[in-house]
């Protein structure tokens, strides 16, 4: 709950108030216009395509309690040189108020999965603040620190990587006392050019640590992350070679799965809201994190079956017998093929049907990363696949030059056509839709759903 007024917010962010008394309370935070809520401060963002300043008269007369602006509004504002670097001092204002573990996250996949598991391992001691949903860029992962309460006990910050220096801000605010990077991928290559840039970009969390970190141990670039890390490494996963290692995982059907693990010769298991082995390996770098914040062993593997696994990753829903699986909240060659390797783990009493969108982001890695994705596919029974968007064709020609079955395989022209092939689903089959979020592939289910 947000309990701080426009006075303790001017302050702590370095602004000046412009026609408030300071007594205003605020309740929220927007930074869209369409996101404002009575008494919500509204974050004028200057974008590249959009201005928020342009929306300052419309956001308060929708109920918003301020602006916090880098230019004078002709409404109630608070005025700072620089949004981002006034989000950061009011970040590391509250910081300096919190004397408990602060666990940072990042990874090129599987950071919000991390971070909900992680947050409800630690939970055994007693009440934790994390951010909410992907809240976890500049501009709204300092905000997680309004909430900050006296019963705050622990604090689990998801940080984004766009380029190079975006987590090296956040951490100088956030000052993690360990944290945990998931992986090494290609999620935002274009941005740092290769998966050796992402690894830099995201190692520059690793430089704030007092603590460990905890990276994976079957990641390509654990050599570099363990020579970056300034104090003790721990490592997680299915290898052997793992600290904390995964001995056994089983799927229960789409919305639960089992583990079995050890760390540090103690053996544990956990029941997930989820399924995956992805989503155990995410699982494991929790059940470290929160034994290094002091929680039992058994406890925290407990815990994990109360993790609230956000929307549109794995998320299924049913229609008229049809199970579907909607994990589209974006989408990476690593994540693309996780997703089919799960689709072919869980039982289906129908067919096995996969909706494959193309991949954004990639860069000069376009092709090869779609490559990837058509090499994995040739090696799943799947029944039938629909690819949309333009550098889909890649995923289709690699697959059908590997042996996947070209009868099998077709290439949807809009959202539309995906959904008029969907409506011949049949009872019993199990349909994936994966790509990255700005295809909006749910929109293919309308009708449907």
């Amino acid at each position: 709950m947000i309990a701080i007024t426009t006075a303790d917010f001017a302050e702590r962010c370095g602004g000046s108030l412009v026609g408030l008394s300071g007594s205003e309370p605020i309740t929220g935070f927007a930074t869209d216009s369409r996101e404002v809520t009575q008494g919500s401060l509204f974050l004028a963002i200057k974008g590249a395509q959009v201005d928020g300043h342009d929306f300052a008269e419309g956001v308060v007369a929708a109920g918003a309690i301020a602006v916090l602006a880098e230019r004078p509004v002709p409404v109630p504002h608070i005025l700072v040189p620089d949004l981002v670097q006034a989000l950061a001092g009011f970040a590391k204002s509250k910081r300096a108020e919190f004397g408990g573990p602060v666990v940072g996250i990042t990874g090129s996949n599987g950071k919000t999965s991390a971070k909900e598991f992680t947050a409800a391992a630690l939970s055994p001691l007693g009440s934790i603040l994390k951010n909410p949903g992907n809240k976890n860029t500049e501009y709204t992962a300092p905000l997680i620190w309004a909430e900050l309460e006296g019963s705050t006990k622990a604090v689990v910050s998801e940080m984004a990587m766009r380029g190079f220096g975006q987590i090296d801000h956040l951490a100088q605010l956030t000052q993690p006392n360990l944290a945990i990077i998931t992986m090494i991928g290609t999620a935002h290559i274009e941005m740092v050019g290769s998966r050796e840039g992402i690894a830099r970009a995201k190692a520059e969390i690793l430089s704030h640590l007092t603590g460990p970190a905890i990276l994976w141990a079957e990641d390509d670039f654990i050599g570099t992350l363990r020579s970056l890390a300034p104090h003790e490494v721990i490592t997680f996963g299915f290898s052997p070679d793992a600290d904390c290692r995964i001995v056994g995982y089983r799927s229960q059907g789409w919305n639960q799965s089992q583990i079995r693990g050890v760390f540090r010769g103690e053996e544990f298991s956990a029941v997930l809201p989820t399924v995956g082995k992805h989503q155990a390996v995410n699982a494991a770098s929790a059940i470290v994190a929160a034994v290094e914040c002091g929680v039992n062993l058994a406890d925290a593997a407990k815990s994990l079956q109360n993790a609230t696994i956000p929307a549109m990753r794995m998320e299924t829903r049913e229609a008229a017998g049809v199970t579907y699986v909607l994990d589209n909240y974006n989408a990476s060659p690593d994540s693309m093929v996780a997703a089919l390797k799960t689709l072919m783990e869980v039982d289906s009493a129908g067919r096995r049907v996969a909706v494959l969108g193309e991949m954004r982001e990639l860069g000069d890695t376009a092709e090869q990363g779609h490559r990837l994705v058509g090499r994995a596919l040739a090696m799943a029974d799947v029944d039938s696949v629909i690819v949309f968007g333009d550098m889909a064709r890649w995923i289709a020609e690699e697959a059908i030059a590997l042996g996947f079955p070209a009868s099998r395989l077709s290439q949807a022209t809009s959202l539309d056509d995906i959904h008029d092939r969907l409506v011949d689903a049949n009872e019993g089959d199990t349909v994936l839709v994966k790509g990255s979020r700005a295809l909006f592939l749910e929109r293919a289910l309308e009708g449907i759903l």
